[in-house]
C-alpha cells in the first residue's frame, strides 16, 4: 500500500499533468476554427476545379493523345501511396486510422501481385508503418517548420509526385488523408489523383450553368485540360492538407478533453484513498494512545 506521502506526490503529478492537458485542449480548440474554416473554403474550390475537368473531359472528341493525367498509362502494375498523417502525437487515433487504411491498401495490392511505393508528408504515418515497410519508402516530407499550411506546401508534394510519373516510377497515385466532419467526426479518406477520377458531369448542372451553349476554345480543349490536370494535382493534395489540420485540432481537442476528465476522475479517486488512509492512521494512533493510557 502506498504512503501517504506517495499518494500526496501523486495528486501532485496528476493534477500537474491535468493543467497541461486542458491548456492543449483550449490551444487546439483556437486553432481548430481557422483550421475548419479554411477546410471548408477550400471544398467548393476542389469540388468546382472536379467539375471543370469532368465537362472537358466529356467534351473531347477522342481520347488518343490525352493527357496521361487523364488516362494512365495503361497499366497499374505500380501505385504510389502518398500518406498524410501530423507531425505531433496526442491527437487520439488520427494518425493511427490513416496509417491502417493505408496499410489495408498496401496488402491487398501486393496480395494482387502489384509493386507499392509509400510517399509520407508528415512524421507520424512514417513512424506507424516504418517497421512493416520501411522498404517501401521513397520519401518523407515533412511540415514540423510549417505554422499554417499554404498552397505552397502542396506545390512542393505536387511537383514531386508529378516528377516521379513523369520519370514512369509509377501507375496509379493515391492520396489517404482525413476527411473532416466534426470535432468528433474525423473519416480517414483514399483519393486516387493519377490517373484522375473525375465526376460524373450533372446534365442538371450543365443545363444550368449554360453548358448546353457552343464554345470555343483557345488553346485547344486538349491543352486547357492537360494544364489544369496538373493544376489539380496540387490542388487536391492542399485540400487534403487543410482536411488533415482541421481534423487534427479536432482529434487533439477530443482527446485532450477525454485526458483532462480521465485525471479529475483520477484524482477524485487518489483523494478518497489519500483521505481514508490518513483517517485509519489517525484513528491508529488514537487507539495507541488510549491503549497506553490505559496501561498506565
Amino acid at each position: 500500500m502506498p504512503s501517504l506521502k506517495d499518494l500526496r506526490n501523486r495528486i501532485a503529478s496528476v493534477t500537474a499533468t491535468r493543467k497541461i492537458t486542458k491548456a492543449m485542449q483550449m490551444v487546439a480548440a483556437a486553432k481548430l476554427r481557422r483550421a475548419q474554416e479554411a477546410a471548408t473554403a477550400a471544398r467548393p474550390y476542389a469540388q468546382r476545379m472536379d467539375a471543370v475537368l469532368a465537362n472537358l473531359n466529356k467534351g473531347l472528341t477522342s481520347k488518343e493523345g490525352a493527357s496521361p493525367l487523364l488516362v494512365g498509362t495503361g497499366k497499374d502494375d505500380v501505385h504510389l501511396l502518398v500518406v498524410m498523417t501530423a507531425e505531433r502525437g496526442l491527437c487520439g487515433g488520427f494518425n493511427s486510422n490513416i496509417a491502417r487504411l493505408a496499410r489495408q491498401d498496401v496488402v491487398r495490392l501486393q496480395a494482387a501481385g502489384k509493386t507499392v511505393k509509400l510517399l509520407f508528408v508528415g512524421r507520424k504515418g512514417y513512424d506507424v508503418l516504418k517497421r512493416e515497410y520501411e522498404a517501401l519508402m521513397v520519401e518523407r516530407i515533412e511540415l514540423k517548420d510549417v505554422k499554417n499550411v499554404a498552397f505552397a506546401n502542396a506545390e512542393d508534394v505536387g511537383k514531386k509526385v508529378l516528377s516521379m510519373f513523369e520519370a514512369g516510377e509509377f501507375d496509379v497515385c493515391t492520396m489517404y488523408f482525413s476527411e473532416f466532419k466534426s470535432v468528433i467526426l474525423q473519416v480517414p479518406s483514399a483519393l486516387q489523383l493519377i490517373p484522375a477520377k473525375l465526376p460524373e458531369a450533372d446534365d442538371g448542372e450543365e443545363q444550368a450553368a449554360g453548358a448546353g451553349a457552343a464554345y470555343d476554345y483557345e488553346p485547344s480543349e486538349e491543352e486547357i485540360l492537360g494544364f489544369l490536370l496538373t493544376r489539380n494535382i496540387s490542388t487536391q493534395i492542399f485540400r487534403g492538407l487543410l482536411e488533415n489540420s482541421a481534423s487534427e485540432q479536432g482529434a487533439r481537442m477530443s482527446a485532450m478533453d477525454n485526458a483532462t476528465r480521465n485525471a479529475g476522475e483520477m484524482i477524485d479517486k487518489l483523494t478518497i484513498s489519500y483521505n481514508r488512509q490518513r483517517q485509519a492512521q489517525i484513528t491508529k494512533e488514537l487507539i495507541e494512545i488510549i491503549s497506553g493510557a490505559e496501561a498506565l
